[in-house]
């Protein structure tokens, strides 16, 4: 069963977050040490008070809401998506996967022109994200969730299809092609996971395959700690950040301040929905709990090898730098495009070359 959803958070919610955002209680920092130790007190304070005094939920709410939604109940789990039909006819099916700390709100600049390129649209919050809401049970990695939106397909009607994602988004849509050849004409990425030097290049290495091995060194060094404390105790850290706005904004907002191109720098308004919502469906912890799932499932070692047609769009600010040769030993790649600019969050930062890439990509399987 399919139902109808519009999106309306009762005023008394808004109110609580008004009156928790006047109440934080700021902790002490260092003097001069910038981003060093995590997100500076006086970015944050000035995010804080723009969030508190000028951002509208409401205009959000309204944008999202030009977007039919529905909810269903997939294995047990309550499944959130818009779903945009194209007025082009023959109009191919495209399933667009979020990750995580993004949600649904980061396709409102890619949704119109690739619907009037010929694309339905199905945007899916993954369960226990955003709108899905918590998950009810345990084991919901990214395998469960392409099972789960494979058959969200198959309600829609859709026998054949493509599929894009970034981030989680990209494990998903990967292993939701791998899984489903028959009706996966293509899988359009902008992450590959596991696809970046994993090993200290020799001194015959290219220049690329020194940067790719850096670049993992430094977020192994610097930036993992969130996943690796999301992937042992998402419990412990939900409790902060469900009930702390200021502790949710700060742990999202730092992930869009360096995983984004400096060049190409995410909106506060745009920063600011997301992280809404996280915080209006106390998401925090349920959405933490796909690293934990993908840490201690039986299956966590090399991804199996996919047959499915892949693209692969490579920004040049993203986490990783992925190296072609290691992507094809596990992927069908057939489409390789390296930017000049974007990073982590394309349909955000560089949503004109996020379109570009998918509709070429896609063009030959109509």
């Amino acid at each position: 069963m399919i139902s109808p959803f519009h999106l309306h958070v009762p005023q008394d919610s808004l109110d609580d977050l008004h009156s928790r955002l006047d109440r934080t209680r700021w902790p002490d920092e260092l003097p001069g040490v910038g981003w060093a130790y995590g997100v500076p007190t006086s970015y944050l304070r000035e995010l804080v008070a723009h969030w508190r005094h000028e951002y509208d939920w409401r205009a959000a709410e309204a944008q999202l809401n030009e977007w039919p939604q529905f909810t269903t109940t997939i294995d047990g789990a309550t499944i959130h998506f818009a779903h945009l039909r194209s007025a082009v006819p023959d109009a191919l099916p495209l399933i667009v996967t979020h990750g995580w700390p993004g949600s649904i709100a980061e396709f409102t600049r890619i949704a119109g022109p690739l619907t009037s390129a010929g694309f339905d649209l199905v945007l899916p919050h993954i369960p226990g994200f955003g709108l899905s809401g918590p998950t009810r049970s345990p084991g919901w990695d990214h395998r469960r969730v392409a099972a789960a939106f494979a058959e969200l397909m198959r309600r829609l009607g859709y026998p054949r299809y493509g599929a894009q994602g970034g981030d989680w988004g990209a494990a998903i849509s990967r292993e939701l092609g791998r899984t489903n050849p028959d009706a996966v004409v293509g899988v359009h990425l902008n992450l590959l996971p596991g696809a970046h030097a994993t090993t200290e290049p020799g001194p015959s290495a290219t220049s690329r395959e020194v940067a790719s091995w850096e670049r993992a060194q430094v977020w192994a060094r610097e930036r993992q700690g969130y996943a690796d404390i999301q992937s042992t105790r998402p419990q412990t850290l939900a409790y902060g950040l469900t009930d702390s706005p200021v502790g949710q904004l700060a742990w999202i907002a730092e992930k869009f301040t360096e995983w984004a191109d400096p060049r190409s720098p995410i909106g506060r308004d745009q920063l600011l929905t997301n992280v809404m919502l996280y915080w209006l469906t106390g998401t925090a912890g349920s959405s933490a709990r796909i690293y934990y799932e993908r840490a201690h499932a039986a299956h966590a070692a090399a991804p199996e090898p996919s047959a499915t047609p892949t693209a692969l769009a490579v920004f040049p600010h993203d986490n990783f730098i992925p190296l072609r040769h290691i992507a094809e030993r596990t992927n069908n790649i057939v489409r390789w495009t390296e930017y000049d600019r974007g990073g982590h969050f394309p349909a955000m930062e560089q949503p004109d070359l996020l379109v570009t890439d998918i509709r070429e990509f896609f063009h030959q399987f109509r």
